[in-house]
């Protein structure tokens, strides 16, 4: 009675193995019976390309240039959180476009040498121009603003201007450069002739296409007292720091100083704006600041002098 029990036990396992394997049954079948994964669908059509994988979208290159972050940094929101405000934000960025359209705002950084005209009901033509180094641009929004600085008749002057002050009336790039620091403002204890300019200086164009050049020049401070101590600042373009700084101060500055900030990851994600949402700013406004640039470079070859090589 068991060896027939057996026997039927061992019959039944085999025909169920053979409707497993008959040749009706797909290998996809076979194959969900023993895996949770699903199996590929079997290609009938070899060497075609699969309709599903035709239709699968392939990730778009961006095109809106890398240095729009540094060139348009005024349209980039500010990095607090509690200071974010989207709706405010959107229209800030439609009035600075709008202001774009009426007044040529070129791209110029800390260190170009920059000319403003401005409306200024007091002076003799009611208007007045200042020629100036760029020694600090700050803010964002419509509040962006710089600094320009000259020394005229042995006086230092500073003007500090709004980007999208309505009373500008032009901003022209005489000499387009960067430096070694994020801001100059220790130009104010340096000698006068780092910070001396022509009223009447004629602008340098740079090459189209060109990259923008960095001017490594380090700049002489004067004796103490300065503005700021700016031996706490690690400053790259100032010469002689270290000959008008004792070993007191010397020491105070080690104690103040936090050379770990620059393997703070967190603490840099703060204070900068996401490079995703960067990307969605700037394919907002992307348009019409091309628009802008193509009108600009029209102009910037009009204006271009090539000097003749043979006289007539």
């Amino acid at each position: 009675m068991n060896q027939l029990c057996r026997s039927n036990a061992a019959n039944r396992i085999v025909r169920f193995v053979k409707t497993l394997y008959t040749e009706g049954s797909s290998p996809t079948t076979a194959a969900r019976c023993y895996s949770t994964k699903l199996a590929p669908e079997p290609s009938t059509n070899i060497g075609k390309a699969s309709p599903v994988a035709s239709n699968v979208p392939t990730e778009r290159k961006s095109i809106i240039p890398p240095n729009y972050r540094y060139v348009y940094q005024e349209f980039l929101p500010d990095p607090k959180v509690e200071w974010r405000n989207s709706v405010r934000e959107k229209l800030e960025r439609k009035d600075m476009l709008d202001r774009r359209a009426n007044i040529d705002i070129p791209e110029f950084y800390v260190g170009s040498v920059v000319a403003v005209t401005s409306s200024d009901p007091h002076a003799e033509n009611k208007t007045a121009r200042f020629v100036g180094i760029c020694i600090l641009r700050e803010k964002c929004g419509l509040r962006a603003r710089f600094i320009l600085r000259n020394v005229i008749d042995h006086q230092g002057v500073e003007i500090s201007y709004d980007l999208y002050d309505p009373t500008l009336q032009k901003i022209e790039v005489l000499r387009l450069e960067k430096r070694l620091d994020e801001n100059l403002l220790y130009l104010r204890d340096a000698l006068d002739e780092y910070s001396t300019f022509d009223v009447n200086m004629e602008p340098e164009i740079l090459p189209e296409g060109s990259p923008v050049p960095i001017n490594d020049v380090k700049v002489v401070l004067k004796p103490r007292p300065w503005y700021a101590r700016w031996e706490r600042h690690n400053l790259q373009g100032v010469a002689n720091i270290d000959e008008h700084t004792n070993e007191r101060k010397r020491r105070k500055a080690e104690a103040v100083a936090q050379p770990w900030e620059k393997y703070d990851l967190m603490k840099e994600y703060r204070r900068t704006i996401p490079e995703e949402e960067q990307k969605e700013i700037f394919t907002e406004i992307y348009s019409q600041l091309h628009s802008l640039e193509l009108a600009r470079k029209k102009m910037k070859r009009k204006r271009t002098f090539v000097k003749p090589t043979k006289l007539a």
